[in-house]
């Protein structure tokens, strides 16, 4: 009888921490899914050496691989889509030649990406 008990107790055992080690994982796997700003933040970066440079042929490039990348950030809702408009905002002002408009756009896209 002792032996049924304790068979049917490590059995038990087992799968509680068999099913435990699955949801950890598949947490873990939900996570990595999310898709991090750091490809924008690079490119953001590179905008804003750019235009501090007052080239701008490569920042609008710049800016639009950080506004593509930025479309595919999750998080925060309000925060990613605070942050796109501030790259849009920026793409406007390095049209119009300002650059210190443009500049802290970018900024404020930094503090948004940094945040999440």
């Amino acid at each position: 009888m002792n032996t049924i008990k304790n068979t049917a107790l490590t059995l038990l055992l087992a799968s509680s921490l068999y099913s435990t080690s699955l949801t950890a994982y598949a947490e873990e796997a939900g996570k990595s899914s999310a898709y991090s700003p750091n490809e924008a933040i690079m490119h953001i970066e590179a905008a804003k050496v750019e235009i501090s440079k007052n080239d701008f042929v490569p920042p609008s490039q710049h800016l639009k691989e950080a506004r593509a990348a930025s479309e595919k950030v999750t998080g925060k809702p309000d925060i990613v889509k605070k942050a796109h408009a501030c790259i849009i905002q920026a793409q406007i002002k390095v049209k119009q030649g300002d650059i210190k408009g443009a500049t802290e756009e970018l900024d404020k896209v930094l503090k948004l990406y940094k945040s999440l």
